[in-house]
């Protein structure tokens, strides 16, 4: 559990920079969403639809993927 409360908007940032990180030197675009859509499709989740997202959990926390993607 994050000991700091993150906003909607800073997850999908951080997710966001996480996507193109990932997505920077392998970006198919047949099958990669670009940058734009992927925000889109993170725009409907839930907060907690987007923590889920984000894969942490007690080892791998969320305030070290907000560090880590900011």
């Amino acid at each position: 559990m994050s000991s700091i409360t993150y906003t909607r908007e800073q997850i999908i940032d951080a997710l966001c920079i996480e996507y193109d990180y990932l997505c920077h030197d392998d970006f198919d675009p047949a099958v990669d969403k670009s940058p734009t859509d992927y925000r889109a499709s993170l725009d409907v989740l839930s907060h907690d639809q987007l923590v889920a997202e984000t894969t942490t959990d007690d080892i791998y926390t969320l305030d070290e993927f907000i560090y880590n993607h900011s």
